[in-house]
């Protein structure tokens, strides 16, 4: 018997005092929450709980946040034309000659090592390189019109009788790639698995995660009290939304829409602070190309296959029958895993109101990355704001040199030079007798006038130069050592 879905409440548009600027969001219609978060929000209940006044003055003139577009760039694969020779044509002659030098065995070997599977005797490069090389159709035609005219071997390159001899191997190119997926899959595993963990934890903890769904709620009210008088009540909203509430400015200027909302957080709703420790992996799983996962599992398992029909084929090779014994159970976790991983993450992102197949892991988590990065950024903000305004307020109730706080010995010397630099100027704006530097110390008699004797302090303009007899100028100026 299926049973049809709650019919959603209509909700009625919201009439502030003040005119409010357009909170620029991707909002939902209620056709499209159904089985998403947003179907268990009550943003109205948010809206009761809170007095809106003081959000209303601080945002009630408009802020707009730019634009972001979204290029795609295609590549174009070109192909090359196949070349024509007797044998092997030249420039695939040399490349062989090149990558036989670099395996560094003979002929022979290379053909019975790939024969036996033994991956002690020839390197995964040199086989991934190797594969290169299998005999194409027209090759092999050659070939046999070679063997059946039974011309001698001797008249032919190294490189045209290594082929006829590779050639000869049953199912090479079966063998071939058997050898390189026994060489490739514990590594290929351990590097799969770690990746469908974070893919499948990420999914998980997010959508389990109930301080997430209060704080979406907190978003939701807020966006349809300001947007709700013009363009109608949203039942939800795009992730990319929550980009918006940086971009969103006060009246001020000085605060973000996000910064309100932690303020709201904050005082409000305190256990909701931390909602950002109940959501894990969300960094390893934001970097992963889950179809790109998916596909190497599916590659994973045909290798798999194609080595048991190897191994069916001739159950006498201990390599491959001790490989099926140990790695059978390996093959299965990772299907398995994958296949959790993919509906880990399909019903991750269609609860949040998002599309699989427009939306991958690589665009997914960082929204939320991004919005728990410039959380955390504003509560530093505000912590920041708060002691700058208590050290302005102390300053304010207890000024620099106050009875009640003690000069320091640095604004004392500092204080003390400038009374000094005030007198002097203040002597040379009275008529004295010029001053000359000579014998009877004159400079140093009035610094240590100085010393001794008490000074005012004046306000007044530079004292102008002496002049020296000749025209030559004295700047008499304090030794501020002293």
């Amino acid at each position: 018997m299926c049973v049809s879905p709650p019919a959603v409440k209509v909700k009625k548009p919201i009439q502030t005092k003040f005119r409010m600027p357009i909170f620029n969001w991707v909002a939902l219609k209620p056709s499209q929450i159904d089985g998403t978060v947003f179907t268990e929000l009550n943003d109205e209940k948010v809206l009761q709980e809170l007095d809106m006044s003081d959000f209303e003055e601080q945002f009630k003139t408009k802020a707009q946040g730019p634009s972001l577009d979204i290029n795609t760039l295609k590549a174009k694969a070109t192909q090359k034309p196949p070349s024509k020779v007797t044998l092997m044509e030249s420039n695939r002659a040399k490349n062989l000659a090149i990558t036989l030098r670099k395996g560094g065995r003979s002929v022979q070997d290379i053909c019975t090592a790939i024969e036996t599977y033994d991956q002690q005797a020839l390197s995964l490069d040199f086989l991934e390189l190797l594969l290169r090389f299998l005999p194409t159709e027209y090759e092999r035609t050659l070939i046999v019109k070679f063997e059946r005219e039974q011309q001698p071997l001797e008249e032919l390159s190294d490189e045209d009788q290594f082929l006829i001899r590779f050639s000869r191997i049953p199912r090479l190119a079966e063998r071939m790639n058997v050898m390189i997926f026994l060489g490739n899959f514990n590594d290929t595993a351990q590097l799969l698995m770690p990746q469908l963990n974070a893919i499948i934890a990420a999914s998980m903890s997010l959508k389990a995660s109930s301080k997430l769904r209060n704080i979406l709620e907190i978003v939701l009210a807020f966006g349809n009290y300001m947007n709700s008088s013009k363009r109608g009540a949203a039942y939800g909203f795009r992730l990319q939304s929550l980009d918006a509430l940086l971009e969103m400015k006060s009246t001020d200027r000085k605060q973000t829409l996000l910064h309100y909302l932690v303020r709201v957080i904050t005082e409000k709703y305190p256990e909701l602070t931390g909602f950002h420790t109940e959501l894990r992996f969300l960094d390893k799983a934001g970097a992963v190309s889950l179809d790109g996962v998916l596909q190497d599992v599916r590659s994973l398992q045909q290798g798999m296959e194609l080595t048991r029909r190897e191994f069916m084929r001739q159950d006498d090779s201990p390599v491959l029958k001790e490989f099926l014994k140990v790695n059978s159970e390996v093959m299965e976790k990772l299907q398995a895993d994958s296949k959790t991983a993919k509906e880990a993450y399909e019903s991750a992102v269609e609860y949040f109101g998002e599309n699989p197949k427009t939306s991958p892991p690589t665009t997914f988590f960082p929204m939320f990355m991004r919005f728990i990065r410039a959380y955390k950024q504003a509560e530093q903000d505000i912590e920041l704001w708060k002691k700058q305004e208590a050290a302005a307020k102390e300053a304010e109730s207890s000024p620099p040199g106050s009875e009640d706080q003690p000069e320091l010995p640095t604004q004392k010397a500092k204080r003390q030079q400038m009374d000094m630099i005030a007198e002097l100027k203040k002597r040379q704006m009275v008529k004295e007798p010029l001053i000359y530097e000579g014998k009877d110390g004159a400079i140093e008699d009035i610094i240590s006038d100085l010393r001794n004797n008490p000074y005012r302090r004046a306000d007044k303009s530079r004292g102008s130069a002496k002049k020296r007899p000749g025209g030559q100028s004295l700047q008499v100026t304090p030794d501020i050592s002293l």
